[in-house]
């Protein structure tokens, strides 16, 4: 059995940063992604109910909205599956805070500056994203100088994050790393034995949980695992789909391997079950 919650599930991402009596997590792990002139000293949630016009908008909901006392608003959001039109949906997000800032009578149009922070159980499916584990988007010109300093995208890719607890550097490196193993942790390992993270732990160890708030989270956590099976199971037929196609070339079992995704066994008795029942 684990010891701490699993973060993905959307329980245990609430607990450790959607709560009240842990918003100094959120604010100490936001800042580790914030420039010097946007850290937060303190935030209050905000309400997703209040946010939409629309009745259809009232059904996009965010995992963690929030401004800081300084005026920054913030979408934090752990996102579990790869969705369609990944990148739009994230836009269309923020013009809710863009929105919440209108003014009636006499306004200027001045807004106080916007993150995104999507945090992602998956790998985005583009080459060029793949290979970056933080990707931090703005608003630039063609010479690539920054255009508006006041709408920023933060992407973390966590199964690209791979650092082991010697390379952890920054504090940024030691969120990432509790994130990423929390439910694999069975102590608080040496590296992250300090304040903010000891707190944490302590609110992340499922011993401390009610047993409504216990029943809630393994329900979430079979919810969870089911849907990352179904992922798994539909990515494995999708790479097969492909390797089978790629049988008609002149391409040897390791460069299919590599273009699908498979190991060169599974090419091999795949191609072997291919001629049997061919």
């Amino acid at each position: 059995m684990a010891k701490y919650i699993n973060p993905y599930t959307d329980f245990g991402f609430k607990k450790l940063f959607g709560e009240e009596g842990n918003k100094d997590l959120l604010i100490d792990f936001l800042n580790q992604l914030l420039p010097e002139h946007h850290q937060i000293a303190d935030l209050n949630f905000r309400n997703v109910e209040n946010m939409a016009d629309l009745s259809v908008e009232r059904k996009a909901i965010f995992d963690i909205h929030c401004k800081a006392i300084s005026g920054e608003r913030f979408i934090v959001e752990m996102q579990k599956a790869k969705v369609k039109y990944f990148k739009d949906r994230s836009l269309f997000y923020v013009t809710f805070p863009i929105r919440e800032q209108a003014q009636t009578g006499e306004w200027n149009f001045r807004l106080e500056p916007i993150y995104f922070v999507a945090i992602l159980d998956f790998e985005y499916d583009e080459a060029e994203e793949r290979r970056k584990f933080r990707r931090d988007v703005a608003l630039k010109d063609q010479d690539g100088d920054l255009f508006f300093d006041k709408l920023y995208f933060k992407f973390l890719q966590m199964p690209l994050f791979r650092l082991q607890e010697h390379e952890l550097e920054t504090k940024f490196d030691k969120w990432c790393y509790f994130l990423k193993n929390l439910e694999s942790f069975d102590h608080i390992p040496n590296i992250l034995n300090e304040p903010i993270f000891r707190k944490a732990f302590g609110t992340a160890e499922l011993a401390s949980l009610s047993a409504e708030q216990r029943a809630i989270y393994e329900e979430n956590l079979i919810q969870y695992w089911g849907m990352k099976s179904a992922l798994e199971t539909a990515v494995e037929e999708r790479e097969i789909e492909i390797a089978k196609s790629l049988f008609q070339t002149s391409l040897s079992n390791e460069e299919i391997a590599k273009h699908t995704g498979l190991t060169v066994e599974q090419i091999k008795a795949l191609r072997n079950d291919t001629k049997k029942n061919g």
